[in-house]
């Protein structure tokens, strides 16, 4: 007897590519489901944009270099 397929599970993170004020861009930064939960009406960007900022802080923090404002966040 054959086994049924079972269900996936939610993609465990979402991408965005980031471009900041300096110019530079990067791609592909990855930012878990968990943290862009929208049940309380705030937009996917601006939670994209959330952690991604605390992203960037606590690389900051680590290696003693801040990182240029963001300028746009883009859903890859």
């Amino acid at each position: 007897m054959a086994r049924s397929k079972t269900k996936g599970k939610l993609a465990g993170f979402t991408m965005f590519n980031v471009t900041y004020e300096d110019g530079t861009v990067t791609s592909n930064r990855r930012v878990s489901s968990e943290l862009l939960d929208q049940s309380f009406g705030d937009s996917l960007q601006n939670l994209a944009r959330t952690a991604i900022e605390d992203q960037d802080n606590e690389i900051a923090q680590r290696s003693g270099q801040r990182r240029a404002k963001i300028k746009s966040i883009l859903q890859a």
